[in-house]
């Protein structure tokens, strides 16, 4: 079915503001979904903040060169989808890696991330990240653990000091008096 050329320009300005407002795209071979098969994987994208949409190979691909973008001329062969991820490329990836499990027909060709070419590997790899807000938290960790070990260092070195002082008053007090009391005996009229 040939559609016009207007409809096409569309579809390219489409794909060009999908492209724009995507931190990644993943692309799939969708061939032998159902339409409930495709249904399931948009809904699982939504709350993701991602997009799964059939897209016409070379419509795509003048849609790449606008926005400035490559890659593998074989991965636009055949049926394709694309995951737009518009926030976070994980969990969009996450989500696709988890329906390639569950759909055999399914296949991840690869992706961008940015600019950059990913493999099915990498696209495994990075569904395999923890949540955005783990990985703060580790890094958090990682920076805050160099000053607490020097707090711990700085209390532990004030805590031997403290000990010193004190151990100096006990003999002090041990040998006849408090500090100072010497000198006030000694300043006493006999």
């Amino acid at each position: 079915m040939t559609i016009s050329k207007q409809r096409k320009t569309e579809l390219v300005a489409q794909y060009v503001e999908q492209l724009q407002q995507s931190q990644g795209i993943i692309l799939t071979d969708y061939r032998g979904l159902s339409v409930s098969d495709m249904s399931d994987i948009r809904h699982t994208m939504r709350p993701v903040d991602g997009k799964f949409q059939v897209v016409k190979n070379r419509l795509l691909a003048l849609a790449l060169k606008e926005v400035g973008m490559s890659l593998p001329e074989e991965w636009l062969i055949g049926p394709t989808a694309v995951g737009f991820c518009h926030n976070e490329v994980p969990p969009v990836a996450k989500a696709l890696t988890d329906a390639v499990k569950n759909l055999e027909t399914l296949r991840i060709k690869g992706g961008l991330l940015g600019t950059s070419v990913i493999a099915v590997e990498q696209v495994r790899t990075i569904a395999d990240l923890p949540p955005r807000e783990v990985l703060l938290a580790q890094v958090l960790g990682t920076i805050n653990a160099p000053a607490r070990q020097a707090a711990g260092v700085i209390a532990n070195s004030i805590r031997q000091v403290l000990n010193i002082l004190q151990a100096y008053v006990d003999k002090l007090q041990e040998s006849g008096g408090a500090p100072g009391t010497r000198m006030e005996q000694a300043a006493e009229p006999a």
